[in-house]
C-alpha cells in the first residue's frame, strides 16, 4: 500500500469517527425512568432528648410539652400537672426516603429536623418514631444518635453559630417494617417516563428498542412516555430485557433555551439556539461625585468672633463608555452568538438585558425562562 493510499484511508477512518462523535449520545438508562421503580417519602413525628440544655423551651412550644407528657404516661409515669422546666427535649419532624424494592429487615437514613425553638440537637438521641407513607400505614420505625453538621457556642456577650446545629442525620437510622408490594418480573406492559420530556427523543428511544429487540415492541405514547410491550421471550423475565434495554445509547434532542438567574448572574444557552441578524450596542454611563472639603481660616485682622469654617467643594464627572454597534448575522450558531457578545466587553448582568431586548425583537429562535 502506499504512502498515499495509506493517508486516504487514514483520514476516511478520522472522518468516520468525527460523524459517529458528532451528536452526544447517551444510556437510555439515563434518559428514562421505569414506571413503578421508584422511591417513596416518609415522615414522622418524634421526640429528642439528652440535649444539653439547647432543647424546647416546654412553656413557650405545647406540642413539645404534650408529646413529652404523653410520652412518659405510656411508659408507667404521671405527670399530669406538674410543672416540667427541663431543656433537654425537642419536637422533631423525621424524614426518608423509602427505595424500591426495600424489603422488610433493611436500614434506611433518615433526617431529623427541629420543630420548636431548640438551639441545638447536638448529642440527642431520637425515640422510637414511626414514619408513614402517603397512605397513612407505617413502612419504617426510627431511632438512633443524631449526627449533626453545624454547632453553636455562646457566652455573656457574643454567640456564634456555624451551619444548621437543628438540624441532623442518622445513618442507617430507620428499619423498615413494611414492603411496597410490585412484582415487575411478572409484567407485561412497562412504561418509560422520560426525565426530559421531548417528542423526538421519545422516537428515538422506541426506534433503539425495537431495532435491538428485532420486533416492533415500543412506541412513543407522548413526548414523556414511550410503551414497551414485553416480547414472548422475556415474559416472566423482565429484569433482563430491561438490562439490555438501559444500556442502549440514543442521541437525545433538546429544545433550544436560554436559562437565565438573575439573582445570580447565570446564564446557560442550548447548542440549538439561533439568532436572526440583529445590531447590538451596548453602553454604560459613570458618575462620578468626589467631595474635597477645605478648612477656611480666619485673617489677622478680622473682626473679634470670626471662627475657622470648612467650606464644601464638590467634583462632579460623567464619563459615557458607548460602544459601538456589532451586527450579529442571520441563523449564527451559540458559539458565534457568545463570541459575538463578548465583543462588546459586557458582563452577565448586561448580558442578560441584551438576551431579553433580543428575543423581545424577535430575532432569537428560542424559549427564555428566567428563574
Amino acid at each position: 500500500m502506499t504512502r498515499t493510499c495509506f493517508t486516504a484511508l487514514v483520514a476516511a477512518v478520522l472522518i468516520s469517527f468525527a460523524s459517529v462523535n458528532a451528536g452526544a449520545t447517551s444510556r437510555i438508562k439515563d434518559l428514562a425512568n421505569i414506571e413503578g421503580v421508584r422511591q417513596n417519602q416518609l415522615i414522622g413525628y418524634g421526640l429528642v432528648v439528652g440535649l444539653n440544655g439547647t432543647g424546647d423551651t416546654l412553656n413557650n412550644i405545647p406540642f413539645t410539652k404534650q408529646s413529652h407528657q404523653a410520652m412518659l404516661e405510656r411508659l408507667g409515669v404521671n405527670v399530669r400537672g406538674q410543672t416540667l422546666r427541663t431543656g433537654n427535649v425537642a419536637a422533631v419532624m423525621v424524614t426518608a426516603n423509602l427505595p424500591a424494592f426495600s424489603t422488610q429487615g433493611t436500614r434506611i437514613d433518615i433526617t431529623v429536623s427541629s420543630l420548636g425553638d431548640a438551639k441545638s440537637l447536638q448529642g440527642g438521641m431520637l425515640l422510637v418514631t414511626p414514619l408513614l407513607g402517603a397512605d397513612g400505614n407505617v413502612y419504617a420505625v426510627g431511632q438512633g444518635s443524631v449526627a449533626i453538621g453545624g454547632f453553636q457556642a455562646e457566652g455573656e456577650a457574643a454567640k456564634i453559630v456555624r451551619g444548621v446545629p437543628t438540624v441532623g442525620r442518622i445513618a442507617n437510622g430507620a428499619l423498615i417494617e413494611r414492603e411496597i408490594e410490585f412484582n415487575l418480573n411478572r409484567q407485561n406492559q412497562l412504561r418509560m417516563a422520560l426525565r426530559n420530556p421531548d417528542f423526538t427523543t421519545a422516537k428515538r428511544i422506541a426506534a433503539a428498542i425495537n431495532d435491538y429487540i428485532g420486533v416492533p415492541t415500543a412506541e412513543s405514547l407522548d413526548p414523556g412516555t414511550v410503551g414497551i410491550t414485553v416480547p414472548q421471550q422475556y415474559r416472566g423475565n423482565v429484569i433482563s430485557l430491561l438490562t439490555e434495554i438501559e444500556q442502549l445509547q440514543v442521541e437525545p434532542d433538546l429544545a433550544a433555551k436560554i436559562v437565565i438567574d438573575e439573582r445570580s448572574g447565570i446564564i446557560v444557552m442550548g447548542r440549538d439556539v439561533r439568532v436572526s441578524m440583529v445590531a447590538v450596542a451596548q453602553g454604560n454611563l459613570t458618575v462620578t461625585i468626589s467631595e474635597t472639603p477645605q478648612v477656611s481660616q480666619p485673617g489677622a485682622f478680622v473682626p473679634r468672633g470670626a471662627a475657622t469654617t470648612v467650606v464644601p467643594r464638590t467634583r462632579i464627572g460623567v464619563q459615557e463608555d458607548g460602544k459601538k454597534l456589532a451586527l450579529v448575522k442571520d441563523g449564527v450558531s451559540l458559539q458565534q452568538l457568545v463570541d459575538g457578545l463578548n465583543a462588546l466587553g459586557i458582563g452577565p448582568r448586561d448580558l442578560i438585558a441584551i438576551l431579553q431586548a433580543i428575543k423581545a425583537a424577535g430575532a432569537i429562535q428560542a424559549d427564555i425562562e428566567v428563574m
